[in-house]
């Protein structure tokens, strides 16, 4: 990774970092290599390390080192989807036997990629409430090889202490694996914080506009960085150009989406308090939100994120996602769109009647960049 960037702000390294001119036309976005493979000066002749484009591609390997610098880390790899970054990690990093400790609130992909993929292999897993150190600590075994982590968490944005549980790894001789989904880089850098690698669904808020799946790793640790890079190219599952080229120009403006989402998140959130047929908001930016002191310790802003009780049942929940205009019901989170959903019927289905189920009167909320009044009034019809 080049290094050339790192000493500048958050919002120049989005732009500049991996986004080098084109050396041909002096182009100044990176072209869209769509290319199988290259031509080669004799055998084993490789121009620039490129050889057959699941190994390496110019495009993907922009978007690359873009994602190392934002994260400060070392090494970063695209995917072809968050699940199939989390796969070849975990693949990477565990062997029949070992064991994982995962949270008590976390994406249901996640949860079906342990519970019915990696379990398969003779791998074991229990759940922590990561919010708490001595809970994650309790959770350790002798053959436990990783902790898991998301901050703040989907659907309950709860909020984990990224050094209090760094150090608890570092006791343990376990990674620790902080996906930084909800937050994204411009809001919080777990790596500083002592994560081992990063995890993103480069789909939400890197890609910002929900038109591009995608996922990544990024790492601190060189050798760590080889093995998987090992990995994703046995596998195969890689981010293909012109998804990483989308994913680029999205991160361009991730620092002042980011800004917005965040704002118009705190409003809704203030706005949902006062509501009589609201019985809980969890939003870590609110001063009552348990985590509240933490978030504001290990982030920028408190994101575009929000989740509330309805003070009816399921039913109600349910409805109430059917009411709204601007807000669009649907799966996904990040686009520059708001978005409302039922997580128990929707993204986290597959944790039903385990310990990572969800209440069934939760509506999720991913807070948008459109008008904020327009915003507050939508909702408020939509409740009643």
């Amino acid at each position: 990774m080049s290094h050339e960037h790192l000493d500048k702000s958050f919002e120049t390294i989005a732009i500049h970092a991996g986004n080098t001119a084109d050396p041909l036309t002096g182009a100044v976005v990176p072209p869209i290599y769509q290319v199988s493979t290259y031509k080669q000066d004799g055998v084993g002749g490789l121009r620039g390390g490129y050889e057959y484009s699941r190994s390496a591609n110019p495009t993907r390997t922009a978007l690359e080192e873009n994602l190392a610098a934002l994260e400060g880390g070392v090494r970063g790899l695209a995917f072809a989807s968050g699940l199939a970054a989390e796969d070849c990690l975990l693949r990477t990093l565990l062997a029949p036997g070992d064991h994982v400790v995962i949270p008590n609130d976390a994406y249901g992909g996640t949860f079906r990629l342990f519970a019915k993929v990696v379990s398969r292999w003779g791998v074991e897993w229990s759940v922590a409430d990561t919010s708490d150190p001595a809970s994650v600590r309790a959770a350790v075994t002798d053959r436990t090889k990783a902790i898991w982590v998301e901050t703040p968490s989907n659907p309950l944005l709860g909020i984990t202490d990224i050094a209090a549980v760094a150090a608890v790894a570092k006791d343990t001789g376990a990674k620790l694996v902080v996906d930084n989904t909800f937050a994204s880089p411009y809001l919080q850098q777990p790596l500083a914080l002592g994560a081992d690698v990063v995890v993103h669904s480069l789909t939400k808020y890197m890609g910002g506009h929900s038109d591009v799946v995608g996922g990544a790793l990024v790492t601190n640790s060189a050798e760590l960085g080889e093995e998987l890079a090992y990995h994703q190219n046995a596998m195969g599952a890689v981010a293909g150009p012109f998804d990483s080229w989308l994913v680029l120009r999205g991160i361009k403006t991730l620092a002042v989406r980011m800004d917005r989402h965040s704002e118009n998140a705190e409003k809704i959130a203030e706005m949902l308090t006062r509501h009589p047929k609201v019985s809980q908001v969890l939003y870590p930016g609110l001063p009552e939100h348990p985590g509240h002191e933490v978030a504001a310790k290990q982030m920028r802003a408190f994101g575009g994120m929000i989740s509330f009780r309805v003070t009816g049942a399921e039913q109600e929940a349910v409805d109430l996602c059917a009411r709204t205009k601007v807000f669009t019901l649907g799966e996904s989170l990040g686009g520059v769109e708001s978005l409302i959903e039922h997580p128990g019927r929707m993204t986290h289905a597959s944790v039903a009647g385990s310990a990572l189920e969800v209440p069934g009167d939760l509506v999720r909320l991913s807070v948008g960049i459109e008008n904020i009044d327009d915003l507050l009034a939508d909702l408020q019809q939509a409740l009643g």
